[in-house]
C-alpha cells in the first residue's frame, strides 16, 4: 500500500520508569535523556535525523522558570535544532507536532513530556489552575474537586461506589475489599485516585515513506481533534463530559465501531466511566489496557503516554485500530482524541 507524504505516523515511544518520587532536578534531564536513547537505538536514528521537537510541561510544577528550555539540556545543544514547547500535556505538543508536519514543513518529530510530581504538594497546586477570583481562593484541592464530581454521579445515580471500584480493579479483584477501605475524599478511596508520579514520556512521528523507513508496522494517525469546556465549575454539569464527546464526534466522524482498544487519560476511576460513555465505546473495546492514570499518571506525560501506548499495541500487532485521549484542566476539563490505525487510511 503506498502512503502520501501528509501521512503521519507515530513510529517509536519510550517513557521513564514510573515512580514515587525521583532525586533529580525538576527540568526532566535525567529523565529524558535515556528515553531518547531508547528511541534513537531502536530506530537507527541520531539526534540530527529529527527535524522538528516540541514539549509539553509545566514551569509551575517544576518551580523554575523557563524548565522547559533547560531541559532542552536532554537533547544537546549541537547541532541546533527547531524546537517548541506547549505549557500542559505532551499530547498536545504531539498535536502541535502533527500541524508541523502536516503542513510539510517537517518529516520528523520527537514530542515529549516530563513532570516531577513528588517537588509538591500536587493536589494542592493544582488548585492554581481553578478560576483565580471565586474558587482558588478557597483553596479546594485536586482530590476534592474530584470528590465532588464523583459524588455528583452517584447523586445523580449515573454510577455507583461499586461501579468505581470495578474501574479500578480492572475486572480483577475483590470489590467488597475495596470498598472496605477509608475515603481520602468522600466518595473517593485510594484506588479511585491516580497516584503521584514522577515520569517522562516521548514518542517519534514521520511522514510517508519515511515512516515505513523507520518502522515496518507504523501507527498511523488518522484523524486528531481537541474540545474545551468552560472553567467554570458551575458552569457545566460535572457528570458529563461534552467537550470529550465532541472531540470524539470530530475525529471519529461518530464511529467508535472497530476499535480494539482505547486507552483514556482518567485520573480518577469515575472519570473513565465518564469518558467510556461520551465517546460511546462498544463492549468489545479493550479500555486501558496499560493499566491507565490510575496505575501511573505521570503529570504532563500521561496523556501522550495514552498514546503511545495505544501506538505500541499496533506497531507490535496486537490491535488493528485504536483510540488515545488525553485531558488537562480540572475534572476533565480538555480533552484530546487521537485515532490511530495499522493503515495510513481506510
Amino acid at each position: 500500500m503506498t502512503v502520501n507524504s501528509t501521512d503521519i505516523a507515530v513510529v517509536g515511544f519510550a517513557h521513564a520508569p514510573h515512580v514515587p518520587e525521583t532525586f533529580g532536578t525538576t527540568n526532566g534531564v535525567e529523565m529524558l535523556v535515556p528515553c531518547f536513547q531508547q528511541l534513537y537505538t531502536e530506530l537507527g536514528i541520531t539526534k540530527s535525523d529529527i527535524d522538528f521537537w516540541c514539549s509539553g510541561s509545566s514551569d509551575y510544577l517544576a518551580g523554575r522558570a523557563f524548565s522547559f528550555i533547560s531541559a532542552v539540556d536532554s537533547i544537546g545543544a549541537v547541532p541546533p535544532i527547531n524546537e517548541s514547547h506547549v505549557e500542559m500535556d505532551a499530547a498536545w505538543a504531539l498535536y502541535e507536532a502533527y500541524v508541523k508536519l502536516k503542513s510539510g514543513q517537517a518529516r520528523t518529530a520527537l514530542v515529549y513530556g516530563f513532570g516531577k510530581s513528588s517537588a509538591g504538594a500536587l493536589n494542592r497546586i493544582l488548585t492554581m489552575q481553578l478560576d483565580p477570583y471565586l474558587v482558588a481562593p478557597l483553596w479546594p484541592d485536586a482530590l476534592s474537586i474530584a470528590g465532588l464530581q464523583a459524588r455528583a454521579g452517584i447523586d445523580a445515580g449515573r454510577w455507583s461506589e461499586r461501579d468505581m471500584a470495578a474501574v479500578a480493579a480492572g475486572g480483577d479483584g475483590d470489590l467488597d475489599a475495596l470498598l472496605d477501605t477509608p475515603y481520602v475524599a468522600d466518595p473517593l478511596r485510594a484506588h479511585d485516585v491516580a497516584p503521584i508520579t514522577d515520569g517522562a514520556a516521548a514518542i517519534v512521528l514521520a511522514t510517508g515513506e519515511r515512516a515505513r523507513e523507520l518502522r515496518e508496522r507504523p501507527a498511523w494517525i488518522t484523524a486528531m481533534a481537541h474540545r474545551i469546556d468552560s472553567g467554570v465549575l458551575g458552569a457545566r454539569d460535572l457528570t458529563v463530559s461534552p467537550s470529550a464527546a465532541a472531540a470524539a464526534q470530530a475525529a471519529t466522524g461518530g464511529d467508535v465501531s472497530g476499535f480494539d482498544l482505547a486507552e483514556l487519560h482518567a485520573p480518577f476511576s469515575h472519570q473513565q466511566l465518564i469518558l467510556i460513555e461520551a465517546f460511546g465505546l462498544k463492549p468489545e473495546t479493550r479500555v486501558n489496557p496499560s493499566g491507565g492514570a490510575l496505575a501511573a499518571n505521570p503529570m504532563f506525560a500521561a496523556g501522550l503516554e495514552r498514546i503511545g501506548h495505544a501506538a505500541t499495541a499496533i506497531m507490535k500487532g496486537e490491535a488493528g485500530r485504536a483510540l488515545a485521549h488525553a485531558t488537562s484542566g480540572p475534572v476533565l476539563q480538555q480533552n484530546l482524541v487521537t485515532v490511530l490505525d495499522s493503515e495510513a487510511s481506510r
